[in-house]
Parts: structure tokens; C-alpha cells; sequence
């Protein structure tokens, strides 16, 4: 969530930054400071109405040992009562509310970011050169197919559309990559968890994903059970409440996180002839880095993510671009996205493998996740970074087109071949 405080100061600059990220905004900041307002007001009026309470309580047992009628109080001690009650049931209302539209609100984009959509991302840098052909190069769907590593009608066949299974060396190829992602990121320091793959709400709530998106994710019924549950849509989803509800100690920071999920997405499979095969997906496999930082290292660390998911596309020795994107194409809970993306040949442009984000302390807002400073004692909110290392889905496509050969072959990434008994080269008859 935004910082109140932030709101109230400087409501003008809350409003620019969210029009920024292509989200008209002004009526719920109005109505959330005017709903701060209220409750602060409610708050007040009942903590005098319970003071005069007990005073007025204290003073029954002189006015009985005076021999006084106390009925006048008993009366007065009575409308207090029910002052109070009704504040108390006026307080939960403009709380409820306060804290749906508080919920509501995306992201405050950081301040260098351009404004506006995807029109206006900035590619920073380019690694390496556009893979060139000196044949004629087949499209992933058919590479995979010939080479018997993918099986797309059987895929359709046991969970419709958007699915497919990952065959013999295929399968192999896949688990490769899973491995060479764990390996570089153990080596960096990063501790490796397994998640549970079924969350609670709470968990969509804190990653900032619901209530706005909660439709996009497959939900599950649970007959013995009514709370909502749902398929993690991203790892980040869960790790973002991994420390929910904490404080923290100062020394426990920074906290670096990955872990391996296959990912579910409801979005339809793109239907442009350049998206088939496995571009787009309701299940793929992809390894997540995510970090917990103190506020004044949030910007070293979202440097460190970005190498990091850089490094991986390297040492595939892939071409790529590494893009910071405009305000309105970062993610509602982001305040900073960059994008690694990748050249698919039969798509005659770049595709996003890792998205690279500081989320600020919105998360750990909405997920109440503190640390409390050594020197002071004073408790904060910590900062929340996450970045994908990386989705398979996009970089397998990528690695077939690039490294395929005029024979119909594809040459396996060197640093890939100890996971495959030190294969080479794929071929139909290998």
C-alpha cells in the first residue's frame, strides 16, 4: 500500500505519479484522505467519550456513600454507551472502506520513470549480436517436434489449449536449464526454498496481484475449506509473504530467496501466428530471485537482480537487451520494472525472459512486514525486490531457433551439457 503519510503530504504529487502509470486515481486519494479524516475524527470522539466514562464510573461510589440518587448518572453512563457503540460500528465502516480503496491503488512509480505505456520503454543496453542464418531456420514448433522434444497434441490432448508436455530429451533439455539457473544462484549466495504451489488469498493480497487481478489466477474449490485458494501465478506470489506478518531483525537483512515453481496463468494463448508453441501458456516452468532489504539498499539491490538475470542469458551466450520500462507498463506493485528480453528468430523481435522489480515498501505495507534498527530500536517497513532467473517457456524457444543448424540439429549451450551427460548436439537420431 501507499504511505498515508505520503498521501497527506503532498496528495498533488501521489495523483501526477499514478497518471504516470496510466491509472486515473484522483477520486480514490480525495476519498481515502476523506475517509482518513473520519476515522481520525471517530478515533478521537470515542477516546473522550471512554475518559469521560471512566471518570464519571469513578465518581458512583462517593455519590453512593454521600448518599446521592446516581440515577442522573447510571443515565449518563448509559448515552456514553451507546456513543460509544456507535462510533465503534461507525469506525468499522470507514475502516473497511478505507482500507478497499487503499487496496485499490497501485504502485507509486519512482520519479525518473517515463510516463505512459510500453510506447515509452527505454532499452539500455544490447549484449551481444542478432543471430544470422545462412539457411533457411524452422520455427520452434517444428524443431521440437522433429527432434522429438516437445509433444503439443498430446499436451492439448490432456489439459486443452496452451499446455504441452515435455518429451525425452526435451524433458531433459528443460531440466537442465532449471539446474544451471540453481546452481548459479546457490553459488551467488541465495537461499533455495519449495513452496507450496496452492496459496491462501492473503498471499495475492500482500504480492499486490488481488483484489484487482484476483479473476486472472486459477481458483480452486475447496469443499471442506471456504477460504479462497488459488495456483500460484509466480513464485514472487508466495515469497512475498514469507516474512508476512514479521519484524525483523536489522541483521537478518538482506534475505535472498529462489525457488522453483511451474507457474499457472489463465491468459488465452496469444492466437498471432508468430505466438504458437510455447510463448504463451497457461503452465511453465520458471526459477524466481527475490530479496528483503533495508530501505537505503533497495536501489543496490535491484542493480544486483538485474546482473544476475543478465548473467544467466549470458552464459547461454544469447543475444539480448535489457529494457527499463515506462511507468504505465510496470506491474500495479511495482515502483520499477527492467525487462531482459530475448531474440526469438520466427518472431522477428525480442521477447521478455526476466522482469527484473523493486517493489518498494508497497508489499511489505500490505503484508505488515518490519525490521527494527539496531541503533535505534525504531521499527520500519522493509523493501521488497524480486526478479525471474529466469522463465524457461521463452528461453527454450529461444535456444532451439538460435542454436538450430542447416541439418535440422540443434547445438546444446555448453554450460548445459554436464546436466546432459556432455551432449552436444541434439539430433532425430540421438
Amino acid at each position: 500500500m501507499i504511505d498515508i503519510r505520503r498521501m497527506k503530504e503532498n496528495p498533488e504529487e501521489v495523483k501526477r505519479l499514478l497518471r504516470a502509470k496510466e491509472v486515473d486515481c484522483d477520486e480514490a486519494v480525495d476519498r481515502i484522505l476523506e475517509l482518513d479524516q473520519k476515522r481520525r475524527e471517530l478515533i478521537a470522539s470515542t477516546e473522550m467519550k471512554k475518559a469521560e466514562q471512566n471518570k464519571v464510573s469513578k465518581q458512583i461510589p462517593m455519590l453512593k456513600k454521600q448518599g446521592q440518587d446516581v440515577a442522573p448518572i447510571f443515565r449518563q453512563m448509559a448515552e456514553l454507551k451507546a456513543d460509544i457503540a456507535e462510533n465503534d460500528s461507525k469506525l468499522a465502516e470507514v475502516e473497511a472502506e478505507y482500507r478497499t480503496w487503499m487496496l485499490s491503488l497501485p504502485n507509486l512509480p519512482d520519479p525518473d520513470l517515463k510516463p505512459g505505456g510500453k510506447e515509452n520503454n527505454e532499452p539500455l543496453r544490447y549484449y551481444g549480436e542478432p543471430h544470422k542464418f545462412d539457411f533457411e531456420p524452422k520455427h520452434h514448433v517444428d524443431l521440437c517436434t522433429d527432434l522429438g522434444l516437445i509433444d503439443y497434441e498430446r499436451g492439448t490432448k490432456l489439459a486443452g489449449t496452451g499446455f504441452w508436455i515435455y518429451t525425452g530429451m526435451g524433458a531433459r533439455l528443460e531440466w537442465a536449464l532449471l539446474n544451471y539457473f540453481m546452481d548459479c544462484h546457490l553459488a551467488d549466495g541465495y537461499e533455495m526454498v519449495i513452496l507450496p504451489h496452492m496459496l491462501e488469498y492473503q498471499c495475492g493480497e500482500t504480492a499486490g496481484q488481488f483484489p484487482k487481478f484476483a479473476d486472472e489466477v486459477y481458483k480452486i474449490a475447496n469443499p471442506t475449506d471456504e477460504r479462497m485458494h488459488f495456483m500460484l501465478p509466480t513464485a514472487e506470489t508466495a515469497l512475498a509473504s514469507f516474512h508476512r506478518g514479521e519484524i525483523l531483525n536489522e541483521s537478518d537483512l538482506p534475505h535472498k530467496l529462489f525457488a522453483y515453481t511451474p507457474c499457472f496463468r489463465r491468459e488465452a494463448g496469444s492466437h498471432r501466428a508468430d505466438e504458437r508453441g510455447m510463448v504463451r501458456g497457461h503452465q511453465f516452468n520458471k526459477i524466481e530471485m527475490f530479496q528483503y532489504t533495508l530501505p537505503e539498499k533497495s536501489d543496490e539491490a535491484f542493480e544486483e537482480l538485474v546482473g544476475k538475470a543478465e548473467a544467466l542469458v549470458k552464459g547461454l551466450g544469447f543475444h539480448f537487451r535489457t529494457v527499463k520500462l515506462a511507468a504505465g507498463d510496470c506491474s500495479a506493485s511495482m515502483a520499477r520494472t527492467y525487462d531482459i528480453e530475448i531474440q526469438i528468430p520466427s518472431m522477428n523481435g525480442y521477447k521478455e525472459v526476466s522482469s527484473v522489480s523493486n517493489a518498494r515498501d508497497y508489499q511489505a505495507r500490505r503484508g505488515n512486514i518490519r525490521f527494527r534498527r539496531e541503533a535505534t530500536g525504531k521499527i520500519e517497513y522493509v523493501h521488497t525486490l524480486n526478479g525471474s532467473g529466469l522463465a524457461t517457456s521463452r528461453i527454450f524457444p529461444a535456444m532451439v531457433e538460435q542454436n538450430q543448424r542447416a541439418d535440422g540439429s540443434v547445438v546444446v549451450p555448453e554450460v548445459l551439457r554436464k546436466y546432459l551427460g556432455g551432449l552436444e548436439v541434439i539430433s532425430k537420431n540421438k
